[in-house]
């Protein structure tokens, strides 16, 4: 009998090395698939409530269809237009500061991005009549095979995150209790619904956190410019709302660190050229970006979108570190692992070691 388990046992932890080692192949587009099943799973399970709906027997297929499309799509759509903007913002810093100059002479087609094009169709069509899209060309021709591989792996995870999204919807609550199956004195329970939660409130609501504050910076130093003269506009208000969001991470200083030099930075030619009247438009932006982009979202949002269990300064960190090590997709799994490893540290761990569970 002990023969038996221990090859079933052998089978089982052989299939999941399999899955595992498959699923690493494929970790960022797991990841991501994760990061948007708690982003849109509240929405899901309200869909099932609202009574019109379940008059018509909407099955979970469709739920799960209509939220992807309805809150999965547009929030795609929204951060891919905001790093298009960043991306033109970088461009007009690029060619106003002397970066380029900086690049090593080995990196021949960096050199045409000197005159880069307006990022429109007449201005690609100009730009290629002038033959200032030669090297971005020749590169691409060079590295043809390159750039294949590169397309057909991103709609490759584009179309895992899709189908992983999609049965993550229609599947969790079935996943969900297979794994409390193995309960053990409700141990197993109390740590996954404590790792559930805190999972949604980390992964999603600090994220969410950071993108809502760079839009609504951005939005509040796009309306600054537009009434204010040139001499004190904000310097690319699109990058500087989206490096408010991020800075939102950091504790106790946050945003401050973004608004505040900003502000120094353009009431200093002002003050050397004696437009002290122009001064009154960067204490508007100032107050502006305390009350607007700093208080109001810290005061609303914070209580919605904060975990209870994990520190600050560790999730910090991990914001930090996991882009840094694992690259893009380090983003959302550095949390994950974080949030995972001190739930089990908080609820699992002190009762294994024998502490008293009340």
């Amino acid at each position: 009998m002990n023969e038996k388990r221990a090859v079933v046992a052998a089978f089982g932890i052989g299939v999941a090395a399999i899955i595992g080692y498959l699923i690493s192949r494929f970790i960022a587009a797991f990841t991501i698939a994760v990061f948007l099943y708690y982003s849109s799973r509240g929405f899901y399970h309200k869909l099932s409530r609202v009574q019109l709906l379940n008059r018509f027997g909407m099955p979970r297929q469709l739920r799960a269809l209509t939220t992807i499309s309805l809150l999965v799509v547009p929030f795609v759509l929204l951060i891919s237009y905001t790093i298009v903007l960043l991306v033109l913002e970088v461009r007009n810093f690029v060619q106003t500061y002397p970066v380029i100059e900086s690049v090593p002479d080995s990196v021949a087609w960096f050199e045409g991005v000197n005159e880069l094009p307006a990022l429109t169709f007449n201005g690609l069509i100009s730009a290629y009549q002038a033959g200032q899209l030669e090297p971005f060309i020749q590169f691409g021709v060079d590295h043809a095979s390159f750039a294949t591989s590169l397309v057909s792996g991103l709609l490759l995870n584009l179309f895992i995150i899709a189908v992983v999204t999609y049965y993550l919807l229609i599947e969790g609550s079935t996943f969900r209790a297979w794994l409390l199956r193995f309960d053990d004195d409700d141990l197993a329970r109390e740590f996954f619904e404590a790792a559930d939660d805190e999972l949604e409130a980390v992964l999603f609501g600090n994220l969410l956190n950071v993108i809502v504050i760079s839009l609504i910076g951005a939005i509040v130093f796009m309306g600054y410019n537009a009434v204010a003269p040139s001499a004190v506009e904000v310097p690319y208000p699109v990058l500087s709302g989206a490096l408010t969001g991020i800075a939102s991470l950091i504790p106790v200083i946050g945003m401050k660190i973004v608004y505040i030099p900003l502000t120094l930075f353009a009431a200093v030619p002002v003050v050397l050229d004696g437009q002290y009247p122009l001064l009154a438009y960067l204490v508007g932006f100032l107050l502006l970006a305390v009350v607007v982009v700093d208080t109001i979202p810290d005061i609303v949002l914070r209580p919605y979108l904060s975990g209870d269990r994990t520190h600050v300064g560790l999730l910090m960190l991990a914001y930090i570190f996991g882009p840094v090590v694992l690259g893009f997709y380090g983003l959302f799994f550095a949390p994950m692992v974080l949030v995972i490893a001190l739930t089990f540290a908080d609820t699992a761990l002190p009762r294994l070691l024998g502490a008293d569970p009340s």
